[in-house]
C-alpha cells in the first residue's frame, strides 16, 4: 500500500474556508495530517484550481498575495505535473470509466504519484479506478500514518 495521498482541490478549499463548519474541521485535520505524514500529493491542476478559487469562490476570497503563499507552501508537496501524456491518459481514463475529463485528469495524476487514496468530495467514495480508490474525508473518520513536524493550514486563507 503507498504512502502518498492524493488531496483533490475541494478538499483544500473546505480546509482554507473557515465558514466550512464540520467541512473545515474535517478537511483541515486532514491536511494538517498529511503536512505531519509528508504524505501529501496535489497535481499543477489542483494547484491551478486552488489559485483561482481561493480568490474567487470562497466566502472571504484572498488577495493575490495571500493566493500565492498558500500555492507556495503547497509546492512542498509532491506536485504532479500535468503534461502531454497525462492529457492522452485522462482521455482514456474519461472514456474507460464514462467520468468529466478534468476528474480524468485528476485520476490519472492520483495514479501517475503511485498513491493508493485520492481524497475528494465530488467523486464516488469507495469507487476505485485501477489501484486508486476514491475516499471521501469528510463523511469518514481518516488517518494517514507516518511522521513530520506539524505544519498549520494558514488561517489568513479564508
Amino acid at each position: 500500500m503507498s504512502d502518498r495521498y492524493f488531496v483533490d482541490t475541494n478538499i483544500l478549499m473546505y480546509a482554507h474556508d473557515t465558514a466550512a463548519g464540520d467541512k473545515h474541521a474535517r478537511a483541515k485535520a486532514l491536511v494538517e495530517g498529511l503536512w505531519e505524514n509528508r504524505a501529501g500529493v496535489v497535481s499543477t491542476q489542483v494547484l491551478q484550481e486552488l489559485a483561482v478559487n481561493l480568490r474567487r469562490k470562497a466566502k472571504k476570497p484572498l488577495d493575490g498575495r495571500a493566493t500565492r503563499d498558500v500555492v507556495s507552501d503547497y509546492l512542498a508537496w509532491q506536485v504532479v505535473v500535468n503534461g502531454g501524456d497525462s492529457i492522452l491518459e485522462a482521455l482514456d481514463i474519461e472514456a474507460r470509466y464514462r467520468v468529466s475529463f478534468w476528474d480524468a485528469l485528476i485520476i490519472q495524476a492520483a495514479h501517475a504519484a503511485g498513491a493508493a487514496v485520492l481524497y475528494s468530495e465530488d467523486l464516488s467514495s469507495g469507487q476505485s479506478y485501477g489501484h486508486v480508490q476514491v475516499v471521501n474525508p469528510l463523511v469518514q473518520n481518516v488517518v494517514p500514518g507516518g511522521g513530520m513536524t506539524r505544519r498549520s493550514v494558514r488561517r489568513s486563507a479564508v
